[in-house]
């Protein structure tokens, strides 16, 4: 093996100082060793010591040294080819360290991704991280089944080119589920739009798949046991469309033979363990101990398997597929036969015949399920036919040969099965479309070897062969691309070729075709194949081997190792045939599945076979012999070459799943076990050829970031890079072929990376040293300064006190010592004196003190005993007063509780008088059915008396005949006796039960009489009743006069309209005809002329009018709320007449219809009444309007000299008798309204009076009659009054038309009176035609920048709301439904048109809130009103409630919210990883580390990278847009809030998927980027939107990669910290922990199992990733808008010059 030992430069010898390497080992293969002595060149022995402390003399090869060990920065990286040494054990150290430290199962190797089996449910397979790998490049992530698969995708989609992924491993290794993921992923991110759920189908295929063709065995629980391609079709949009489904060598000889602890395939088991459900009774199954072919292996259960659960889990996926219950229950029906035929006993006649009873059980039951003739089975199943030319002949078989006829019998039918199975899941796979591209998952057996390899691992290595050397040339190409897009001389790389390995398993004359030739040989047998092997190969082909110590096998040099294959069974194996007869036999079966599965040419109905067409570029080779092509060999070989030229038509993704131990242990590694199947899988492979040429390549920019501190000040000074790059490298490393300068990347060739990483950490640790020796030296100075100054210190109190001592004599002494004295005692007397005055002074005061106190106590005290007594009596009054209410207020309750207790009694005397009628006709029945019994029990007793007398009459005949029958008589005597006293015992009962009975009947025929008494009390109150129905013909008179009164009033209503038509129609022709137009006209200036008509008639000005209209709206007020009253008072009478009407529906339950009709009358004249007073308004508007005009009229005619002073007076003469009459007819019909509402009011009374006529009245023919004749009446008349109402609003029009007329005429006349200035309230008047002009002009075409420059936030909102007002002011709920509706679709239609202009959802956004305000501002509801002027009051709506609306536009609203917050996160998203995670912005923080082939970018220039800035401008963006275009404070923060709950989310989601960026400095960098966020929120004054608290989680994973983890105090710590992250997440973070520099310290197994333990009581969920699509709720408060609605004015630039303000 290449790994052993390594050829090494002598330039490159130095690095054998002190260094490590890696040794071979026994048990873990290899075994890492560290240089204790440098190595010079020629020693022998490389001395070295062992991690565990063993120090060891290791002989080496001077020209072949044991391989070096990595740097540890490089240990654990995400591509092996990233690793500066490659070789075996630097891989097998690289995958143990990510997979049982880092607890990482993924690993790429260039072009393959490695996956290892953890044996263990890990948290990475989520929606989440599907979401999270989609659309990223294949480097940028952990690696990942679901990075492969993206890549796969991108690449379809990219180039438009086919794609494969090609799935390979041990059994056991995780192919299957490595295949499901990747097929779960693509039907996840291409999602077709259409409801055919393709995407549930295609996953639904592998719960079938598996359950039929998956099968445990020693390795594995869940092992597939045959081949699998599944193609998955796309469409032009790249959404899945379909998929089709090949597959390859089926394991059939599992269905009746399996090794020890292995089962046969799951569908028995779970066929067998719902055998007792009622659908499958018809099988006759029972559990799976009961058959031969289930419990051969002794396994027939799976720990933690539900074979019954699965079974409906199939079905479920059957169902899905489109597959019912008919096609299942034909499945079954076929697996049940297989069943039973295995348990077929077959018996031994002598040693050459066997037989097979036709009674056995278990061969009816197949007969029966298939259709079969029974006796030909059993004939057919123990003998065989054997045909030649001239003769027929029939043999026996013996009972070995019979078993294996029934053995290949069943695999037959469960082969077809199979084929059938996957035939369906493809119909139902179909697609009616074109395909565009497709990706093929390829799921097959990895290479083999046993203990005992057979046919099966001969096919299955064959195919390893096929795919390993399709491999080599896919990565030799891949290899030269690179080379040659980066300009680098290409030189032949040597790769290991394994064509004649090929070519000796199936060139002419190979194995296979020797196989095939010995196969149609009648007398065939392995043996003479073998030795035709050993004939043909041995000592000729150096693959091909015979084993020395057997003559049954031989061996073959495969590229994974040395496989020895016995021969015995390959030639059945190969032929896989059934005897013909028993195929006919099939073929006649009345069960037409098993019928058509054994005809002579079955058509195929796959709708994929032809969708590939592609030309091979090496032609299959075909077998000129049939018979030939249908062996399974040649079927094999078919395939797979059809499977290779599929292959190499697409572009080949590999993944390599590897088994870490054969115990199934999770995250245990075997060392062994990884090597033997890295070897056979092809990694080591391509690892080698990687090797051979340059396999370390950074880009320029990944090169100047890592070694800048290899550069001096001169070199660095210079701007290109790319040059600085070259110079360093060519200063660094002397020959320059160790190294090649490519466009965007350097190549170098082993070991020089290691080369560098050492010169930096020797430059870091030069660097390390100076700092520690200035650092040290500064120590020092400074603790020797301050233990000079201690001694300086010392030294002056010492001089001092030797000065002291010096300087002191005895003399001094004791006139010191007497002084003291002298001091002691003046000073005593002179403290005890002052502390005598004190006391003194003290108790004087503490004297006075305490008698005021006392004084003040005792005044006190009697105050308050007086308190104490008054109160005494004010809660004794209050105490009695509260018992006297509680008193009553108990005796009212017991009264109607009495009351409600009397009622319940009478009705529960009612239901028991019932019940007691009931009872006693019941027991009348039951005595008359006792009398019958009696009856029939006296002829019983007469004629027993009858018998009695035969019986003596014969016994004293046969008395003196014999004893016996005396004894028999005396025994039939007594039992009469009994009997008899039985029957009158009963009869005394009987007669008891009827005495009972009687009383009872007496009882009930008393209480019978008490209620005829109170029905005839009840029949007394109808008779008052009915006289007081006699009343009713007066009510209908008074009807009737108020009938002939009405028609009075219409009749004076009719004439006063024409007469008011007239005298108004001549009014007109008098205006018009005696004003002089022509006059007016020359007056007039131009300006004037250009407000004419179309009619030519001239436009009088209407201001004057308006003043006088508003000084009469104080009248006009006055005027309404005496109406009003009225009609509140009319209100109150009806609510009085419908709960009248209510009481009588309890009465009279069939006058429901009646009487809702009239409460529907009076409403109607109700409302009619509220036209009253309008009229009345209406009229004085037009009288003071006319006086108004007169007065104008005559100042006129004073001011118009010499133009016909006698005309002027005259029009107004006219104008005022005009007028005069108008306002007589107005003012009478005024009247006649007023009679009208009178005559209302009487009717009303007359029907209240009917109504309280009718609560006492029970004839109801006559009072339904009656109320109807009103009802129909009082519709006429409102039908009439409506048709009035009409008229009179005619009228008024026809009035302030000509009144406008008239005043805009003095206006222009009177030009030079000053102007009154106008006074709005609120409102834009509009017509409804011009509701389309306001939504296009309004919402459709307005641009927000055009709006929100020095205008009120929220504009549009309020000129909207102004419309809306004005069309509750007209009292129009048709225009107000109107404008509403065309205002919310509007909104609508302009979100949808800008769904991705932020500014135009943050405007509409803004708008909406702002109309939704509105609409509750001025709603008039009190708890929005409270927050307005007292002028905003008046300006709420009057007429609708328009709750609905604001319901449908809050709904709204949070629509666009949604939007808008999508439109950001979309804006965003792409800036957050780059700018938060891989841009790196502090000084001196460089987490670069060398990458593999994965991540090679071809970038030189990182000015267009996203920085930490870019996301604060986005973010600054968002918010000035926002804040410019209105949005609320409140709403603005709840934005905020989600983009930074985005931005943490997708961060910490990054750094979970990402080991490369969790290390020490990224946790810093992200430290820093999250301070500027929170700056940021600062800046803007945002910090109450709890946007900092969504950072938490991010925060706290930056603190935990930069906390120390070495200690239990640290683990503690990060469990006390890390409160925001779940167990998961912290496990995730401490196992991704990645060092980048040498002095940083991984984090060990032991500390996260130990942080691991103290989570365990954490109750949190157990997921990874965060949700990014989460939405917080959305809330929008109420915030009244302080603009007053009159003030508000219209902008030119809105185009809405048609809109007037009221």
């Amino acid at each position: 093996m290449f790994g052993d030992c390594i050829s090494v430069p002598l330039k490159e010898r130095e690095l054998y100082r002190y260094n490590r390497v890696w040794i071979p080992d026994n048990e873990e293969v290899w075994q890492s060793a560290e240089i204790t002595k440098n190595y010079k060149a020629g020693d022998r022995f490389l001395h070295v010591q062992l991690e565990d402390g063993t120090e060891l003399s290791y002989p080496v090869d001077p020209a072949a040294l044991p391989p070096l060990r990595n740097p540890d920065i490089l240990v654990g990286e995400n591509d092996l080819t990233a690793l500066s040494y490659l070789h075996e054990p630097a891989v097998l150290h690289n995958l143990k360290i990510r997979f049982v430290e880092s607890k990482l199962i993924y690993t790429y190797s260039g072009i393959i991704l490695v996956a290892i089996n953890p044996y263990k449910q890990l948290p990475i397979y989520g929606d989440a991280i599907i979401h999270a790998y989609s659309g990223q490049n294949m480097g940028d992530m952990d690696p990942h089944i679901f990075a492969v698969a993206e890549e796969a995708y991108k690449q379809m989609a990219r180039n438009n080119k086919n794609q494969s992924i090609i799935v390979s491993g041990e059994s056991g290794a995780g192919k299957t589920v490595s295949a499901r993921y990747t097929m779960r992923y693509f039907a996840t991110v291409s999602k077709s739009s259409s409801n055919a759920h393709v995407e549930d189908k295609v996953l639904a295929s592998n719960p079938i798949t598996e359950a039929v063709g998956n099968a445990k065995t020693t390795r594995n629980d869940n092992s597939s046991r045959f081949g699998k391609y599944t193609e998955i079709s796309f469409d032009q949009n790249y959404q899945i469309i379909g998929a089709n489904m090949r597959t390859y060598l089926l394991e059939k000889s599992r269905v009746v033979f399996q090794s020890e602890n292995e089962r046969n395939y799951h569908i028995f088991y779970q066929l067998c363990a719902s055998a007792m459900q009622p659908e499958y009774e018809h099988l006759k199954l029972g559990s799976a101990e009961e058959f031969n072919y289930t419990r051969m292996g002794g396994s027939t259960v799976i720990e933690g398997i539900d074979d019954r659960a699965n079974m409906v889990e199939t079905q479920k996926t059957f169902d899905l597929l489109g597959l019912k219950g008919d096609f299942q229950m034909d499945v079954f029906k076929m697996l049940a036969a297989i069943l039973h035929l295995g348990n077929v006993e077959i018996a031994a006649v002598g040693d050459e015949r066997s037989s097979i009873s036709v009674e056995d059980k278990h061969l009816n039951i197949f007969c029966e399920l298939l259709g079969l003739n029974c006796d030909k089975v059993a004939r057919w199943l123990c003998h065989r036919k054997i045909v030649t030319t001239s003769e027929t002949v029939t043999k026996p078989m013996t009972r070995a040969q019979a078993a294996n006829a029934r053995d290949a019998l069943a695999k037959k039918i469960y082969s077809h099965l199979f084929d059938f199975i996957v035939e369906r899941i493809n119909q139902a796979l179909q697609f009616p479309g074109k395909q565009h591209t497709f990706i093929g998952v390829l799921d097959i057996y990895g290479f083999e070897t046993f203990d005992v390899n057979s046919f099966e691992q001969f096919c299955i290595n064959y195919a390893n062969e096929k795919l390993q050397q399709q491999f080599n040339l896919h990565v030799f190409k891949l290899e030269q691309e690179e080379y040659m897009k980066e300009d680098i001389p290409w030189t032949l790389i040597d790769f290991y070729d394994n064509q004649p390995v090929i070519d000796l398993i199936e060139a002419k004359m190979g194995i296979l075709e020797l196989l095939d030739e010995e196969c149609l040989l009648p007398h065939g047998k392995d043996e003479n194949w073998l030795q035709k092997l050993y004939n043909n190969f041995v000592n000729k082909n150096s693959l091909f081997e015979k084993p020395r110590m057997s003559n049954t096998s031989f061996i073959i040099q495969h590229f994974a190792d040395k496989v020895e294959y016995k021969c015995e069974g390959f030639l059945e194996k190969n032929r896989d045939t059934v005897h013909e007869v028993l195929i006919e036999i099939l073929k006649e079966s009345k069960f037409h599945l098993c019928a058509n599965f054994f005809q002579d040419s079955p058509v195929s109905v796959s709708p994929f076979s032809s969708t590939i067409n592609i030309k091979s570029a090496r032609p299959v080779l075909k077998s000129p012999n049939k018979q030939l092509r249908m062996t399974v060999g040649s079927k094999f070989r078919n395939s797979l070459s059809l499977l290779m030229v599929t292959l190499n038509a697409t572009t080949p993704h590999y993944v390599r799943c590897i088994k870490p131990n054969d115990e199934k242990l999770p995250f245990e590694f075997d060392s062994k076990r990884v090597a033997q199947q890295l070897r056979a899988c092809g990694v080591l492979e391509t690892i080698r050829i990687s090797a051979q040429s340059y396999p370390s390549r950074w880009t320029y920019i990944e090169f100047f970031s890592r070694y800048s501190i290899l550069m001096t000040q001169q070199e660095l000074s210079i701007n290109d890079k790319k040059q600085i790059c070259k110079i360093v490298l060519q200063r660094l490393i002397q020959d320059h072929n160790q190294y090649q300068f490519g466009r965007t990347k350097i190549f170098f060739r082993a070991g020089q990376v290691a080369y560098l990483e050492k010169l930096r950490s020797d430059k870091l640790r030069h660097a390390c040293i100076l700092i520690q020796k200035r650092v040290r030296g500064w120590l020092q100075r400074r603790r020797f300064l301050s233990m000079r100054r201690a001694a300086l210190t010392v030294q002056q109190y010492f001089r001092g006190q030797r000065t002291v001592r010096q300087a002191i004599t005895a003399r001094n002494l004791k006139q010191t010592w007497a002084a003291i004295i002298i001091q002691k005692y003046c000073r005593g007397y002179l403290v005890r004196r002052l502390c005598q005055l004190i006391h003194v002074a003290a108790v004087t005061i503490q004297a006075y003190t305490r008698g005021f106190l006392a004084r003040k106590k005792y005044r006190k005290m009697r105050e308050e005993q007086k308190a104490v007594v008054l109160q005494k009596y004010a809660r004794a009054w209050l105490a009695r007063r509260r018992f006297q209410n509680i008193r009553r207020f108990v005796l009212n309750i017991q009264l109607s509780y009495r009351v409600q207790q009397l009622q319940k009694k009478i009705e529960e005397q009612s239901r028991e008088n019932h019940g007691l009628l009931e009872r006693l006709t019941s027991l009348a029945s039951a005595h008359m059915s006792d009398v019958d019994t009696i009856q029939k029990l006296e002829s019983e007793l007469e004629k027993l008396t009858a018998q009695k007398r035969t019986c003596e009459e014969k016994g004293k005949k046969y008395r003196e005949d014999s004893e016996q029958v005396n004894y028999c008589h005396v025994i039939l005597e007594k039992n009469f006796q009994n009997q008899k006293q039985d029957y009158e015992k009963e009869i005394e009962l009987f007669k008891g039960e009827i005495k009972v009975l009687k009383e009872e009947k007496t009882q009930l025929q008393q209480q019978i009489q008490q209620e005829i008494i109170i029905q005839d009390g009840l029949k007394m109150e109808v008779g008052q009743l009915k006289k007081q129905a006699e009343k009713i013909p007066e009510l209908q008179k008074e009807i009737e006069l108020l009938q002939t009164q009405k028609l009075d009033v219409e009749k004076q209503a009719h004439s006063q309209k024409r007469e008011l038509r007239e005298k108004m129609s001549e009014v007109t022709k008098q205006l018009l005809e005696s004003y002089d137009f022509e006059d007016v006209r020359s007056r007039l200036s131009t300006e004037d002329l250009e407000h004419l008509n179309e009619d030519g008639e001239l436009w009088f000005a209407y201001e004057g009018l308006k003043k006088a209209t508003r000084v009469l709206e104080s009248h006009f007020q006055s005027q309404k709320e005496i109406y009003e009253k009225e009609i509140e008072g009319l209100n109150f009478k009806v609510e009085h007449l419908s709960q009248d009407i209510n009481h009588l529906q309890k009465l009279f339950r069939e006058e429901n219809d009646i009487n809702d009709g009239i409460r529907l009358e009076v409403s109607r004249l109700t409302s009619e009444n509220l036209v009253i007073p309008d009229l009345k308004q209406q009229v004085a508007e037009l009288e003071n309007q006319k006086l108004d005009l007169e007065n104008r009229l005559q100042e006129q005619t004073i001011k118009m000299k010499g133009n016909g002073p006698t005309e002027v007076p005259s029009l107004s003469v006219i104008k005022r008798q005009d007028f005069l009459s108008i306002l007589r007819t107005t003012e009478a019909q005024n009247e006649i309204d007023i009679k009208d509402k009178e005559s209302l009011k009487d009717t009303i009374q007359g029907i209240e009076g009917l109504s309280n006529g009718l609560m006492q009245d029970e004839v109801q023919d006559e009072v339904q009659s009656k109320i109807k004749q009103v009802t129909t009446r009082l519709a006429v008349e409102n039908m009439d009054l409506e048709e009035k109402l009409d008229m009179k609003d005619r009228i008024i029009k026809k009035l302030e038309d000509q009144i406008k007329t008239l005043t805009k005429t003095i206006e222009k006349a009177e030009a030079h009176a000053p102007t009154v200035p106008k006074e709005y309230i609120g409102m834009m008047e509009y017509k409804k035609e011009d509701e389309e002009r306001i939504i296009q002009n309004l919402i459709l075409d307005l641009k927000p920048r055009g709006v929100v420059v020095n205008m009120i936030p929220g504009l549009p909102a309020h000129i909207l709301f102004m419309c809306v007002r004005y069309a509750d002011y007209l009292n129009d709920p048709d225009m107000l439904k109107s404008f509403m509706n065309v205002t919310i679709d509007g909104i609508k239609q302009v979100v949808k048109e800008h769904s991705e202009d932020f500014e135009m959802l943050s405007f509409w956004l803004s708008n909406t809130y702002y109309f939704l305000n509105c609409l509750k501002q001025y709603s008039g509801e009190e708890e929005f009103m409270k927050y307005n002027t007292p002028r905003q009051n008046k300006n709420c709506l009057k007429h609708f409630d328009l709750s609905e609306y604001r319901q449908i536009l809050s709904d709204l609203a949070i629509r666009i919210y949604h939007q808008f917050i999508i439109v950001m996160e979309n804006n965003i998203q792409h800036m957050i990883v780059p700018g938060m995670l891989e841009y790196e912005s502090l000084q001196g923080i460089s987490g670069l580390k060398p990458t593999g082939f994965r991540k090679r970018s071809s970038s030189i220039d990182d000015t267009d990278t996203y920085t930490m800035t870019s996301i604060l401008q986005q973010l600054s963006y968002f918010y000035s847009t926002m804040c410019q275009n209105g949005l609320d404070s409140e709403l603005l923060k709840q934005a905020v809030k989600q983009l930074f709950f985005l931005i943490g989310a997708v961060t910490l989601n990054s750094l979970f998927l990402r080991k490369d960026m969790c290390s020490c400095r990224k946790g810093m960098q992200i430290r820093c980027n999250i301070s500027y966020l929170e700056e940021w929120l600062k800046d803007k004054n945002l910090q109450s939107s709890n946007a900092k608290e969504t950072l938490e989680p991010l925060s706290q994973a930056a603190w935990l990669l930069q906390v120390k983890k070495i200690t239990d105090d640290d683990a503690k710590e990060i469990c006390e910290h890390c409160t925001s992250l779940s167990t998961v997440q912290i496990v995730k973070i401490l196992n991704s922990y990645t060092p980048i520099d040498d002095f940083e310290k991984r984090v060990t197994p032991s500390f996260v199992r130990k942080v691991q333990a103290m989570l365990n009581n954490r109750e949190d969920v157990p997921q990874l990733m965060l949700d990014t699509k989460h939405l917080f709720q959305v809330t929008f408060p109420f915030s009244p808008s302080p603009h007053a609605l009159e003030l508000i004015q219209v902008p030119s630039s809105f185009k809405l010059g048609f809109l007037t303000r009221v």
